[in-house]
């Protein structure tokens, strides 16, 4: 798998898992989902994202690489 399609994976459980624990634990469980959606934006802007820094020292590919699967 590419380093975009576990940042989209790992994005999606982080936003469902707060959503479900908002309902069951706490409110402010909302506000990690806050946080996930600020540090997609400012990735974005920016073109940077520790998780995908992490994913690619723990080797995942990118898209670009040679040897990469499309």
């Amino acid at each position: 798998m590419t380093v975009e399609r576990h940042l989209r994976l790992i994005a999606g459980v982080f936003i469902i898992a707060s959503l479900v624990l908002s309902r069951v634990h706490s409110e402010y469980w909302l506000l990690f989902t806050g946080f996930a959606g600020l540090n997609l934006t400012q990735s974005f802007f920016t073109k940077w994202c520790l998780m995908m820094t992490i994913l690619r020292s723990r080797g995942a590919k990118d898209p670009a690489a040679p040897g990469c699967c499309r």
